[in-house]
């Protein structure tokens, strides 16, 4: 008789199992409701398929579908499968190349067979078709190891170029596996899969778009088309994501910057933004708040250079780590002759800068730092460029050229904890000031390819837990976590991350522990002992850059901001033509007490002004007639509300005055 397997469960018992049981076996062992509700396993760790043999004793945690985050996982990759199955079911001779699961959904990179044109959304309605007849034969799921002279042979034989290649390619000594999906279709896949078409919910999924891409990401190689979808556990789910779509694209920032007339885009400039004197006025707003929140955090402001010699950029090592984001330009003047090249090829390369920091650890070296000066605290509304793919652009949200709200503390070691503790409680302020009081602290640690020794990766690693910790932020409540490997080259960092008004989140403020960069560029402070020392630099922003957070603004409140970022704060409108020069009076009492106001006086019914004013996001109209004007009233329409206040002018200046101060500014 075979020796039993024993299979270590999270509640501390061991089960014996025989030779080439299953996890799925473990399950109806222990009874038949987790048989049923069993849907993977975590086998040592490792998410694996309910029907896969154990390979020898092993600890077990049985998958099922409240273990949200797997079982999402496992849908999307199969809903991949099953789209792919589909298109060549629909299509013989159609390729496939990858399938993977997505942060909503899955997609599938296809090539239609010879003498059809590629994909389209027209095409979508019968993929989605047959993909629920698939998940509706329920169709079991089976992996199968195979060798690599086999696998090979298959896919050339079927025609399947794409995926021969990449077999061709796998590390030697990999196993090669493929899944089943019945006995008619195959993938070559590591998985884990459900264990059939039919754990699907075929209501629970919609394929969305269709785009262009290249075979293995790259523009030389053959053309594709990605069929984006997205995947859910059930219909709820995904009717849900669906409204979420809805409304986020009601609040695009792009769209709601040309209805308000804020900023626009042109590819005579890619990535870089064309501020219109609103949506400028915001940036201001938010740029002058920031300068209270250094000046009150005792921040020296700098400015430095847009452009430095590439041997400052090798000296940083970010020449080495982060060229190809850089825009480099040759120091030299460029030729005038036509019939010559423009550039020589023979100057010394420099770089538009796409960070702050080296410029201000020069700033620092200038003259002799002593202990006693320290901490001290560098801000810049640096203005940076980073060579961002054209297809990567995204509105606000991804460009090439940002300014920074930057800050970076020269400190010595004893003094880093107090400073990150310090900004932690600042960079909360100024979310819960700007409407964000929902956001998570998270600490990324060291990546794989990094500077500096170990011995101070822990250290710095450990000084960012306990300052979160001194600020009481290490907790549940403030989604507290850590993510390994996601640090940058040279520091780990702690991430902010905002929920806005409709559950999606962003990464904005960081602070990063950096011992490398001072090290690298020769950065020294005396010591209370007489000696040099290398000071910590603290590299910190709160908004990241304007750009990108004045897009998440915009979306977080769908246009309507807080009245004091409002570009217009105000518009008096008349009703009738024999109330104008008392809304030139209401309109100038505003001005003069600091609101941004404007002034309607066209012939229109006031309806129309009503409406227009709304769809432009202006928090308050002040309509007057001939009443208001022989009272010395206004009637205040405030933007979402349905009543209508009636003031005299002075209780509606007084009443915007106050309103329209920023956080910081107002009283107790």
């Amino acid at each position: 008789m075979s020796e039993l397997l024993k299979i270590s469960l999270p509640d501390g018992s061991v089960r014996e199992m025989p030779q080439g049981s299953t996890p799925g076996d473990v399950a109806a062992a222990i009874g038949p409701g987790l048989a049923k509700a069993a849907i993977a396993a975590r086998v040592d760790g490792e998410l694996r398929d309910i029907m896969r043999p154990f390979d020898g004793d092993a600890e077990l945690a049985l998958v099922t579908s409240r273990d949200e985050d797997d079982a999402l996982e496992l849908a999307r990759h199969d809903f991949a499968h099953v789209l792919a199955e589909a298109v060549q079911a629909l299509w013989p001779g159609t390729q496939i190349t990858f399938g993977p699961s997505t942060d909503d959904g899955f997609y599938y990179d296809v090539m239609a067979p010879a003498g059809r044109d590629p994909f389209s959304m027209d095409d979508l309605p019968a993929i989605e078709e047959k993909m629920r007849a698939i998940i509706k034969a329920d169709k079991p799921l089976r992996r199968e190891a195979w060798s690599r002279a086999d696998l090979i042979k298959k896919w050339s034989d079927d025609g399947e170029k794409f995926k021969a290649e990449w077999a061709a390619e796998l590390p030697e000594g990999e196993e090669l596996t493929v899944y089943w999906s019945g006995n008619d279709w195959m993938d070559m896949c590591r998985g884990p899969h459900l264990a059939s078409t039919g754990k699907l919910d075929p209501q629970a999924f919609k394929l969305m778009r269709v785009a262009g891409a290249y075979w293995r990401g790259d523009q030389s190689n053959e053309q594709l088309t990605r069929i984006y979808g997205t995947g859910w556990l059930n219909k709820k789910q995904l009717n849900q994501h669906l409204m979420r779509l809805e409304e986020a694209a009601k609040r695009d920032h792009r769209k709601l910057g040309r209805e308000m007339d804020l900023f626009h885009l042109q590819e005579e400039a890619h990535g870089s933004v064309f501020w219109h004197p609103k949506g400028y006025k915001i940036w201001r707003e938010l740029e002058a708040y920031m300068r209270r929140q250094m000046d009150a955090g005792d921040y020296q402001e700098v400015k430095t250079p847009q452009i430095m010699d590439a041997r400052q950029w090798e000296q940083s090592g970010h020449w080495g780590k982060y060229r190809e984001n850089m825009f480099v330009i040759p120091d030299e003047v460029p030729n005038t002759e036509d019939d010559g090249p423009v550039i020589s090829g023979e100057a010394d390369w420099m770089a538009v800068k796409p960070m702050n920091c080296p410029a201000h650890v020069l700033i620092f070296k200038q003259g002799i730092t002593s202990y006693r000066d320290l901490p001290l605290r560098m801000g810049e509304m640096g203005c940076c460029h980073r060579n961002e793919p054209h297809g990567a652009l995204h509105g606000l949200m991804r460009v090439r050229q940002f300014t920074q709200d930057d800050g970076h503390i020269f400190c010595t070691e004893d003094q880093v904890v107090e400073e990150v503790r310090r900004f932690c409680e600042l960079a909360s302020q100024v979310y819960k000031d700007l409407g964000f009081e929902k956001f998570a602290v998270k600490l990324a640690t060291r990546p794989d390819e990094r500077f500096g020794s170990d011995a101070d990766w822990d250290k710095a690693e450990e000084e960012l837990r306990n300052a979160v910790k001194e600020a009481g932020m290490a907790t549940e409540e403030f989604g507290w976590e850590e993510l390994p490997g996601e640090g940058a080259f040279y520091a780990p960092k702690l991430e902010w991350h905002l929920t806005d008004a409709i559950g999606r989140t962003w990464q904005v403020g960081t602070i990063q522990s950096d011992r490398v960069l001072p090290e690298r560029l020769d950065a020294a402070y005396i010591g209370e002992d007489g000696d040099k020392h290398r000071p910590v630099m603290l590299h910190r922003a709160i908004f990241g850059s304007y750009e990108r957070f004045i897009g998440i603004l915009i979306e977080n409140f769908a246009g309507k901001l807080p009245l004091w970022l409002a570009p217009v704060q105000a518009v008096v409108a008349t009703i009738v033509s024999d109330a104008d020069d008392y809304a030139k009076e209401v309109t100038a009492k505003l001005q003069a007490a600091g609101i941004r106001v404007e002034t309607d006086l066209r012939n229109e019914k006031i309806n129309y002004k009503v409406r227009e004013h709304s769809l432009a996001k202006v928090p308050h109209l002040l309509v007057v007639g001939k009443r208001e004007a022989e009272e010395g009233k206004v009637a205040i329409r405030t933007l979402g509300e349905k009543e209508q206040q009636f003031l005299t002018l002075d209780e509606a200046v007084a009443m915007l005055k106050e309103n329209a101060l920023a956080p910081d500014l107002r009283g107790n």
